[in-house]
């Protein structure tokens, strides 16, 4: 089992505090009768007592006896990255009773979830009365969305016939207002939209423009919401997704008609975000064979974990599952076989332009694509006219970087004025960079937004 690197460790910090916590852990003299196989790696950690830590590094996985409730915890963090920074310090060893209990466990899930169903007692069938239940929730939903977006469609005609001045005018709290009112028609996609406007109002010369856009794409999402039932199937996705529908991944993998990918797939950038006391993290991957991107998404509320299986820099054998749209980018893992370190860049982009033709394809069937990826080679930041870190292609193009990339520096060290590759998000008009790989090193850029 090939171990993390640092910065990879780092990247599965909950938050930055978090992750210095953990570096303050890193060193020998914190752990006492540390020890790894080629399964886990564990230690003992003194706090304010002493603490139990270890890690399946087939997830990776953590568990610790500490009181945190962040995961993982800083006795995680400063474990794997003890064994990152000084592995001779982390000798190889038989696992205590206690570790070996935990690995168990953990081998035991997975075989009770195929053992033979005949040896099992059968369930019993969900009674008649639960599925009228689940379908009057079901029903329920419909109509308040419903009702909510038809008073968005006046709220949305109003602002037009005052004029996008008159709009501009506003503070963000008429905009939150409407956003809350989506919330509570239980749209919570529309929400996300109306809370970008005032940002958009706010966002130079062509803000006209980009607001233009914007209620554009708004309106064609009430239009097609009010007319779901006339849309091809892969559309009619779209609109649900984007008003805020989602499935289940037990619904999804359980879907015989959904598309699976086997590849091996390169994970090649990662980005949590917050927004009202959740936090939602995008990880991005690319199929070495098939070169497709997809999209995993977790959510965590509160202290609640995120996934941290999904490592920035590694390269996982698996099988996924995307989920039913006309631009399908979004999708799960069915089934995961092998994880190695280290990603290539064979699968990467030749140049913008040819990222521009993948993201017109996106962009055409789904209107309502926030964010397209772009895995790009040759690249190399440059200082534009104005001041702003660009980013320009082997051919001469050049794109903007996006205002949240404020430190450009990680990139311009890792390339040292040479071309390297670039994996990023781009929104339609700029580039928010959150990998590079630069001979056969990965470096992880941009993972944790500012709430």
């Amino acid at each position: 089992m090939e171990t993390l690197t640092a910065a990879q460790v780092l990247a599965l910090a909950p938050d930055p505090a978090s992750a210095r916590a953990g570096q303050s852990l890193a060193g020998p003299a914190k752990w006492s009768a540390p020890g790894r196989n080629t399964r886990s790696v564990w230690g003992e950690c003194q706090g304010s007592a002493l603490y139990r830590t270890q890690v399946d590094l087939g997830g990776p996985a953590f568990h610790c006896s500490c009181p945190s409730r962040k995961f993982p915890c800083k006795h995680g963090l400063g474990l794997l990255l003890l064994l990152a920074t000084a592995p001779v310090r982390v000798p190889e060893a038989t696992p205590p009773a206690w570790v070996e209990a935990w690995i168990a466990k953990r081998d035991a899930d997975p075989a009770k979830k195929t053992a033979d169903p005949a040896a099992a007692p059968a369930i019993p069938e969900a009674p008649a009365r639960r599925d009228a239940e689940r379908e009057k929730r079901a029903a329920k939903r419909e109509d308040r969305v419903r009702a909510g977006l038809a008073e968005l469609q006046t709220w949305l005609g109003d602002l037009v016939r005052q004029g996008f001045a008159h709009a501009r005018e506003q503070p963000a709290r008429f905009f939150d207002a409407m956003a809350a009112r989506m919330i509570d028609a239980q749209a919570p996609g529309v929400a996300r939209r109306l809370r970008t406007w005032p940002g958009i109002f706010a966002s130079g010369e062509a803000w006209a423009d980009r607001a233009l856009e914007e209620t554009g794409a708004l309106q064609w999402l009430l239009n097609g919401a009010a007319r779901l039932d006339t849309l091809p199937a892969p559309l009619r996705a779209s609109v649900r997704a984007a008003v805020g529908w989602t499935t289940s991944e037990q619904d999804l993998l359980a879907n015989p008609d959904a598309e699976r990918i086997d590849d091996r797939w390169q994970i090649v950038g990662q980005r949590v975000e917050e927004e009202d006391r959740l936090r939602t993290q995008r990880t991005w991957l690319v199929g070495e064979r098939s070169r497709r991107a997809a999209l995993c998404l977790s959510f965590a509320a509160g202290n609640q974990p995120l996934d941290v299986s999904l490592v920035p820099g590694r390269t996982l054998d698996a099988t996924l599952v995307f989920h039913p749209s006309a631009a399908p980018l979004r999708a799960s893992v069915a089934e995961r076989r092998d994880s190695t370190a280290g990603i290539g860049e064979a699968a990467a982009w030749e140049d913008f332009e040819e990222a521009a033709r993948y993201t017109a394809g996106w962009v055409s069937t789904d209107p309502w694509l926030e964010r397209a990826p772009w895995f790009v080679r040759g690249c190399l930041p440059v200082r534009g006219d104005g001041g702003n870190w660009r980013l320009r292609d082997a051919a001469g193009n050049a794109v903007d970087l996006a205002r949240e990339f404020a430190q450009p520096w990680p990139l311009l060290a890792v390339s040292g004025g040479r071309p390297v590759t670039v994996f990023g998000e781009w929104n339609g008009r700029v580039l928010l960079p959150l990998g590079v790989v630069a001979e056969g090193r990965f470096v992880a850029l941009g993972r944790e937004a500012l709430p």
